[in-house]
């Protein structure tokens, strides 16, 4: 496969390939005080599990829609990932009544139950923790996908070419991600193998992009912020520190 036809799905698979036990997504949440560090390996293996789970029991295939209302989040990457693996169309804040599957966190229960497909709730708790009620109509995804297997095959190969994600009312297939990453990280002045720090959310393509595919596509990293706002200056200088960060997003926000 040509470098400039490589899926996000692939990219990981190449990055499993070459250091699977680097960092690639430290996620904080400051409101919390969580911090979650995952390496390749680690988040390749949470990526099969939900793709598994996706292809497996949620029955979706290539071209079936997914309503992704998630926070910038790092169980939130992992389904990307996971839509990139199978198919699967990923519309980040899409409309639920048109979707065939939707992936909802806890404030967005209400708005998922339009969905007359598949719905699967997210409790977003540290350590991916489940929902100490389980939301009626839906499946909780911390209950369903640990036992699912940890190698991800797709029934039907994925084409590069065919439409991978929906975000800010711009389509991309899954070689266009990889190409626009790159051409982001280039136009940013990104070094090699960045360790990128963002506090951008995930409902643009400039915070999918900097929050996870440009760090992707160019072997490095990323430290995901979520209420970064919350940080004072010394803080936020702390973190900068700490994390070994090489480059910042232009923005940030919750």
């Amino acid at each position: 496969m040509n470098a400039t036809e490589r899926t996000p799905a692939d990219l990981l698979s190449s990055a499993l390939a070459a250091d699977p036990a680097r960092p690639l997504v430290t996620f904080y949440d400051d409101a919390t005080g969580e911090r979650v560090e995952l390496s390749v390996a680690t988040f390749a293996n949470w990526v099969a599990k939900t793709a598994n789970y996706l292809q497996g029991d949620l029955t979706a295939g290539p071209g079936d829609r997914l309503a992704l209302l998630l926070p910038a989040h790092w169980q939130t990457a992992v389904w990307l990932l996971a839509c990139s693996s199978v198919g699967v169309v990923a519309e980040v804040g899409g409309d639920p009544a048109a979707a065939d599957v939707v992936v909802a966190g806890p404030d967005r229960l209400d708005a998922a139950r339009a969905c007359s497909g598949e719905r699967v709730a997210l409790a977003l708790r540290p350590l991916g923790g489940r929902f100490p009620q389980p939301p009626e109509g839906f499946a909780d995804y911390a209950v369903e996908v640990p036992g699912q297997g940890d190698r991800f095959a797709p029934f039907v190969p994925v084409d590069p070419g065919a439409p991978a994600l929906v975000v800010g009312g711009a389509e991309l297939s899954g070689a266009g991600i990889g190409d626009r990453a790159r051409a982001d990280a280039a136009a940013a002045g990104m070094p090699a193998a960045p360790r990128v720090l963002s506090g951008l959310g995930y409902d643009s393509w400039e915070g999918l992009s900097y929050g996870l595919y440009a760090p992707l596509a160019t072997g490095g990293s990323v430290v995901l912020c979520r209420h970064l706002d919350r940080l004072d200056a010394a803080g936020a200088a702390d973190r900068e520190s700490s994390e070994k960060i090489t480059f910042r997003a232009p923005s940030s926000g919750s």
